[in-house]
């Protein structure tokens, strides 16, 4: 499916604040404590689980509240093909999907990691890194695979079809959506289980609602799939 560009709509974008944690509440509040000053832990941490955990929700949520105070964010990914070069200005090196990295990107995620840690440096930035796979199955250097695993590891549990209801009716209330049950449930039953799909899905269909001036439904969902 491909995205629909629209300028219209609201976006709600990732927070811990809208992270439903599920039975991740260890995770979350590990993250609330770091965010807040009151555990600036040296050590690395390190989340895992299968797609639509919630784990590059958690990352992006972090990055954008280091960024709102002002501060400076490493961030890599798959998609990061020419990885920058370690600034000791940054804040928080923010690692996902640490199993699909080439050897150019695992050469600089390892520097990255080293400058981090390197004693007396002016800003040990923490190193928050996620990943599909517990750390000692990561398919990664020797070298990076154990820092990765290093400090503190959270498995991230997914959503039961309950909680995953309830975060896309308050993501819906969040954009002034009124999302009914029959849509809902032909959401949850005809698309990918992945939460972080079914969000994207529920922000194109919101904006495609206003473009076209109809109401939520699911001829309205079709109707949007076929333009796709």
């Amino acid at each position: 499916m491909k995205q629909i560009a629209l300028d219209i709509g609201v976006s709600v974008g990732p927070s811990l604040a809208n992270f439903h944690p599920g039975h991740n509440a260890a995770a979350l509040a590990h993250l609330e404590l770091w965010m807040a000053g009151r555990t600036r832990s040296p050590v690395p941490t390190y989340l895992w689980g299968h797609n639509g955990s919630g784990k590059t929700h958690l990352l992006q949520a972090v990055a954008h509240h280091i960024e709102q105070q002002g501060a400076f964010v490493g961030w890599m990914d798959k998609s990061t093909v020419q990885p920058d070069e370690f600034n000791p200005a940054w804040e928080v090196l923010l690692l996902d999907d640490v199993q699909t990295y080439s050897a150019v990107q695992q050469h600089m995620a390892f520097n990255w990691f080293v400058n981090a840690v390197t004693p007396g440096a002016l800003r040990q930035p923490w190193v928050l890194a996620a990943g599909n796979v517990p750390p000692q199955d990561l398919p990664l250097r020797e070298d990076l695979r154990t820092r990765l695993g290093w400090g503190h590891v959270f498995h991230l549990q997914l959503l039961d079809d309950d909680q995953r209801r309830e975060v896309l009716m308050k993501h819906a209330q969040a954009l002034g959506m009124h999302l009914g049950n029959d849509l809902l449930d032909y959401l949850l039953s005809r698309f990918s289980r992945d939460l972080g799909h079914l969000i994207d899905l529920l922000e194109q269909l919101d904006n495609y609602a206003l473009q076209t001036q109809r109401p939520l439904t699911i001829p309205l969902l079709r109707a949007m799939l076929d333009e796709t």
